[in-house]
């Protein structure tokens, strides 16, 4: 059962639209920004290549886009305080305040790939690498045994870094190397902090199309939030992460607010620091489409620390008028923050034109861009504006 029940529940889509490699690895002369995007504007969709990106955004609008770069996250470890224990693959998800991690243990399945396995018990220990030891805790979420909070023995962001390898899984081809997860925003942490998967709406950005971008007039805004594990194979709602909205991002989002300027976020881990960092309430009309920039309340503050927001169609957004964002299964409770921004006839209309025209899915895939319907004097004045 699909999480939009109303006109995604028969969508299914077909393995063959995995994308397996990442795009520059499927033709000679081929580049990250060689990916499909899909336009949505209300229940209208179009077809372009990613590189026309600039074309289809205006002088005054913001990106923004999430700085956290990916961690070489899975490491492969033993079951047992004893040699000789069952073999598996732990997922470095989030370090908490107090030290402890949050991991995932998956039982490896032998194509490089891993599947999942039950969580815990407490007082389990994992060897990893190097002699380190990690032990698990408590249940991240009570009931819930996938992910747990465990005490490492060890300086996790050196363990990852000598040891460990970018998470993958079963629809891809083979392993990449740790760059093909990283964006062209992606920026080290001081603390060695990062994601666990890749924020990966910005993948398919390249240095040159981000100076064509700012050429044009657009805006580029910085946060961070670092992404936990997400495994294709459990749809739950997300967990609490990090983020940090800075003080000049909060600024340049409320002057462009202000000025008339749209806010597009670039993945849904965007939306949900920069909804997390909005004051006011949610910015819709009765209709559920978003309302407009004027008369809004409440602007965006700087803001750091801990999200457990959870962007519903009931919630609403506050600040985000556009979305750029891959494709997600029909399961994913992603769509519920899709809904939010654009509506669900908008996303019946894009996931039914999605599977026919063939578009690629998962982090290797296409991209969508959920804008918000043009008034037609708005639509003729930008026309103009180029």
């Amino acid at each position: 059962m699909s999480v939009l029940s109303d006109g995604l529940e028969e969508l299914r889509v077909p393995a063959e639209l995995s994308a397996r490699v990442p795009a520059e690895q499927r033709g000679p002369g081929r580049g990250r920004d060689d990916v499909r995007l899909l336009v949505s504007r209300g229940e209208a969709v179009s077809h372009h290549a990613f590189r026309e990106l600039p074309a289809l955004l205006r002088a005054g609008d913001v990106l923004v886009v999430n700085t956290s770069t990916t961690l070489a996250a899975a490491v492969d470890g033993r079951l047992g305080a004893e040699p000789g224990g069952q073999p598996v693959v732990v997922h470095f998800s989030t370090r908490g305040d107090d030290g402890r991690w949050a991991v995932e243990l998956r039982t490896p399945d032998g194509s490089g790939s891993t599947r999942p396995r039950g969580g815990g018990p407490a007082g389990a220990v994992v060897r990893l690498p190097g002699g380190a030891r990690l032990v698990l805790v408590v249940p991240l979420v009570p009931g819930s045994g996938r992910l747990w909070w465990a005490r490492v023995d060890a300086d996790v962001p050196g363990l990852l870094g000598r040891y460990g390898r970018a998470i993958r899984y079963g629809y891809t081809e083979r392993d990449q190397p740790l760059s093909a997860y990283r964006t062209v925003f992606a920026r080290p942490s001081p603390d060695g902090a990062g994601s666990a998967e890749m924020p990966s709406a910005g993948r398919p950005f390249t240095a040159r199309l981000v100076a064509e971008l700012v050429d044009r007039g657009v805006r580029i805004a910085p946060l961070s939030l670092h992404t936990g594990v997400a495994s294709a194979e459990a749809h739950e709602p997300p967990y609490p992460e990090r983020f940090e909205v800075p003080a000049a991002t909060a600024a340049l989002v409320n002057a462009a607010r202000a000025e008339g300027g749209r806010i597009i976020a670039v993945g849904t881990t965007v939306v949900r620091a920069l909804e997390s960092a909005a004051a006011g309430p949610s910015r819709r009309t009765e209709s559920g489409t978003a309302a407009s920039a004027e008369g809004v309340e409440g602007p965006v503050c700087a803001r750091a620390g801990w999200t457990g927001l959870v962007v519903t169609p009931a919630r609403g957004v506050r600040v985000v008028d556009g979305l750029l964002t891959g494709l997600h299964e029909p399961e994913a409770s992603h769509l519920l923050m899709l809904e939010a921004v654009a509506g669900r006839p908008a996303l019946r209309s894009a996931y039914a034109a999605a599977v026919r025209e063939r578009y690629l899915w998962h982090e290797f895939g296409d991209v969508h861009l959920l804008l918000p319907e043009e008034e037609p004097h708005r639509a003729h004045c930008s026309r103009n504006a180029w």
